[in-house]
């Protein structure tokens, strides 16, 4: 994956055949090591919640419509661990991770908040989601 800093990277990942998100990061604040991190926790974000939603703890590798999701996550971790055993449990281990994090209740509560407002508005831009999230977004750093 590479990024340029004078452009702002755009990443797509696709969730079903008739809808995709598009997400952009400003990268001159990022080390490639830490845009190549946030490009992990983004591929596998989708996945996870979904695993938490259903109660269906899948292997993010193993589900169809969770293909294009993981395929990003592992180009962007290939950099930083050429051998596959090691860049799989690394994935596996941030699903994990991730998992956790998601599951507790006040992160839990600001994904079904957002999600509820993507499922009104469709597509909801930078301020909007600043908006709607407000102090949940401080639990992330």
């Amino acid at each position: 994956m590479r990024h340029c800093s004078s452009v702002p990277p755009i990443i797509i990942f696709f969730f079903n055949d008739s809808a995709a998100t598009e997400i952009a990061w400003e990268t001159t604040d990022l080390s490639d090591e830490e845009f190549r991190h946030h490009s992990i926790l983004v591929a596998l974000a989708g996945p996870v919640a979904e695993m938490i939603h259903t109660g269906d703890p899948f292997h993010p590798a193993l589900v169809a419509e969770w293909s294009q999701d993981w395929r990003l996550a592992w180009q962007a971790a290939a950099a930083k661990f050429p051998d596959h055993r090691r860049r799989l449990n690394h994935l596996e281990q941030t699903s994990l991770r991730l998992y956790r994090r998601l599951s507790q209740d006040d992160h839990w509560s600001a994904i079904a908040t957002l999600v509820d407002h993507l499922l009104a508005h469709e597509t909801l831009d930078e301020d909007e989601i600043a908006e709607v999230l407000g102090n949940w977004l401080d639990l992330w750093d």
